[in-house]
């Protein structure tokens, strides 16, 4: 990012340091340093340090901290180890500031973000003792004044349950308790600012309060959307349309407000309470005096045993949520409420319930992970589901349910078929009914929305929300890459989903699946110059891993024609997949005998067969045992510090296809254990303070490219594995 950070009418913006630099990787000092109007950064820096003690991690210290992380739009992250003292921000780097003050027996520090009041020195710090991480939800420890405070970020996942995972809502909850034995009065603040509306602060927005009932319960919203939106677009990834939500209910102890953000803060300094008032001066731009959406909660009198939970809902709702073909579709929530507020309403009234299910759903996860790979394991696969349904959104199309994914971070693609296949075990693992909705779309735009080939389609559209198709030709062609996926990914779909389901998708789509399983019967056991996923690698003729990829896709079409009922055709390609694996075998061994190469015609090289978790994950069993062996002992050799390098000629990797690998390994225990532990050893060290990055390399410990993308979701290969 090289863009020069924005100033607002009053000089240097509060913001501007820390998006240049704490977001990249600078110390906690220089990040607390954002905060500070009058004091300056040099003392800002040393607060900070003085104040923020190193936490512990359970079970690993991510890159950045997932908060609310719940669609391609509300994607807040904390690049961080410490709650206090950094802004938060959207996955490019772009602040979503949410602040948290505590009063505890009247002296005011700060537990989230760089809050500070004009002409003072900032805030002292609560101090971070711990932090947890489970799959849904980022739980924060700090200590101040004989006050424990406990702050989580749940971001529900909720497999199989389409009504809960379309709302494009997250929660955040407050709770706290005395630890010295004394009885304290604490109030608690939280607001967020206009920033989650637009990455230019410059654009003015405008807000309002509405109180109402909704599902039993009272609710209050702050809400604020940009003055003048531009539906159905973005700015630098961010939506230029829709509606950002603060919400909480009602109670006589809950006080909120709408302004300034010095007024606002000032105000609970002084009060522990808040005005109930809407600032009326608006529309004006984010940075035109900062405003703020902000909730109070008087706790009481807090002593040894933990104060009622207070939580908040934020979200970004937006209709309609993206267009096909030119078409506009609604968000699939829009089939369950009546109303934003009526969803808002469910949202708060489940929160018991969601925390047990999504509490249920990680100690599921955490169990099964280390079971199959290990604690390590068990933290990485902590760390990417919620990255990995966030790059997706539900939407509705003729009463049925639809589900798109966001090319995050590379292309900004619409459902881009070679970022659905890495993460597809996610899904095969946790929900292969949302896998097939993924799927959907693409098989109903190849037949029946233009699509001009073949083979098939790289993508929906060049860029996110709207999937505009490609009816004359022209994208980014992968044609064996894209047409074995979509065959892979359809029948482990259908592998999962049981037998009436599996057959009505294998008979509704036969005809498309049958014309892809042909294109790779002529063209996958040796492809041509072709562009393939690893396209920052360039163009590759006879490459050995993508002729492996399109085999198994030939072998998933059996599964296919099995489930459909086609016998023939079943062992047809069957047949065929066989015989194409024992001249690959033969043609793709190097002359030293110890490894496979990276193309048939480049002897004395190597590459990561990752494409062989799809054998495993689909059973087929084509891959000779021999020849797994022998490349697992290759591995071995070859693994760096934080990584196996993608191929021999970098070394840098992709943690989404070292986790195919190990899942293609699973049985040979040793080199699974090296892969898991050194992309372990990458997420928990990097100085590549950003959301999850899936290209990295493997001897600096740093980022290479991409980040916050949903392909972490390959992270879940262990655990597909049937």
């Amino acid at each position: 990012m090289t863009e020069t950070p924005e100033s607002d009418q009053h000089g240097a913006s509060r913001r501007n340091f820390l998006r240049w630099s704490a977001f990249a990787g600078a110390g906690a000092a220089a990040a607390t340093a954002v905060s500070l109007q009058a004091a300056g950064p040099a003392a800002a820096a040393a607060a900070a340090a003085a104040s923020t003690p190193t936490p512990s991690f359970d079970p690993i210290r991510p890159p950045a901290v997932p908060l609310a992380v719940r669609s391609p739009y509300l994607s807040t992250w904390l690049a961080a180890d410490s709650l206090p003292g950094t802004w938060p921000s959207f996955w490019t780097g772009h602040i979503t500031a949410m602040s948290g003050l505590v009063r505890i027996d009247g002296t005011t520090y700060m537990f989230m973000g760089s809050p500070a009041l004009p002409n003072n020195p900032p805030f002292p710090s609560m101090r971070q003792t711990a932090f947890s991480l489970t799959a849904t939800s980022s739980a924060f420890t700090l200590e101040q004044a004989g006050v424990q405070l406990e702050v989580t970020f749940l971001s529900p996942v909720e497999p199989g349950d389409l009504r809960r995972q379309s709302m494009p809502l997250s929660y955040v909850t407050v709770q706290a308790r005395s630890i010295d034995g004394a009885t304290h009065r604490v109030q608690v603040y939280s607001d967020i600012s206009g920033e989650w509306a637009d990455d230019d602060t410059g654009q003015q927005i405008q807000w309002d309060e509405s109180s109402y009932s909704a599902r039993g319960s009272r609710v209050t919203t702050l809400s604020y959307q940009k003055a003048t939106p531009r539906p159905l677009a973005e700015n630098r990834d961010m939506a230029t349309w829709g509606t950002i939500t603060w919400s909480a209910l009602q109670a006589s102890n809950t006080t909120w407000q709408i302004g300034e953000d010095a007024v606002v803060r000032t105000a609970f300094v002084a009060n522990g309470a808040l005005a109930e008032t809407v600032d009326q001066d608006q529309p004006r731009a984010i940075n035109n005096r900062w405003p703020v959406f902000a909730f109070a909660f008087d706790l009481g009198s807090v002593g040894s045993t933990p104060s009622t939970a207070r939580t908040i809902s934020v979200g970004h709702i937006r209709t309609p949520a993206v267009t096909y073909l030119g078409e506009q579709l609604q968000p699939l929530w829009t089939q369950y409420f009546s109303s934003p507020h009526d969803m808002i309403g469910a949202f708060h009234t489940d929160y018991t319930a969601a925390t047990a299910r999504n509490g249920a759903l990680d100690g599921k996860i955490a169990r099964e992970a280390t079971a199959a790979g290990g604690r390590q394991y068990a933290a990485l696969c902590a760390l990417g589901l919620r990255q990995a349904y966030a790059g997706t959104e539900l939407v509705v199309r003729d009463g049925q349910p639809w589900a798109f994914l966001k090319e995050i971070s590379s292309d900004g693609n619409m459902s881009t078929v070679d970022l659905i296949y890495p993460c597809m075990p996610v899904f095969v693992y946790a929900d292969p009914q949302y896998l097939g909705l993924i799927l959907e779309p693409l098989l109903d735009y190849a037949e029946n929305g233009g699509w001009p080939k073949q083979f098939a389609e790289h993508d929906l559209g060049s860029s996110y929300p709207n999937a505009t198709g490609h009816n004359d030709g022209n994208e980014e062609d992968m044609p064996v890459e894209e047409s074995a996926n979509m065959l892979i990914a359809s029948a482990a779909h259908a592998s999962r989903v049981g037998s009436a389901t599996a057959t009505a998708f294998a008979t509704t789509h036969y005809k498309i699946l049958k014309q892809w399983a042909d294109y790779l019967v002529d063209n996958a056991l040796d492809p041509g110059f072709q562009n393939q996923t690893d396209d920052f690698t360039g163009f590759i003729a006879h490459s050995v891993n993508l002729a492996l990829k399109g085999i198994i896709g030939i072998g998933a079409m059996s599964q296919i024609a099995t489930a459909a009922g086609n016998a023939a055709d079943s062992a047809h390609y069957l047949s065929v997949a066989k015989d194409y694996i024992g001249q690959w075998a033969a043609k793709a061994q190097d002359s030293s005998g110890k490894h496979l190469k990276l193309a048939y015609d480049q002897d004395g090289t190597w590459s990561q067969k990752y494409n062989g978790f799809a054998d495993k994950v689909l059973g087929l069993d084509l891959i000779p045992a021999a020849i797994a062996s022998e490349e697992a002992a290759w591995y071995k050799s070859r693994v760096n510090t934080y990584g196996l390098p993608l191929d021999i000629r970098h070394t840098f990797t992709k943690g989404d296809w070292e986790m195919w690998t190990a899942g293609w390994l699973a049985d040979h225990a040793d080199v699974r254990a090296m892969l898991v532990e050194s992309l372990y050893e990458f997420a928990n060290t990097s100085a590549s303070r950003v959301p999850m990055t899936d290209w990295y390399d493997t001897v600096n410990d740093r980022q290479s490219g991409f980040q916050a993308r949903p392909v972490v979701g390959g992270f879940y290969s262990l655990l597909a594995l049937p």
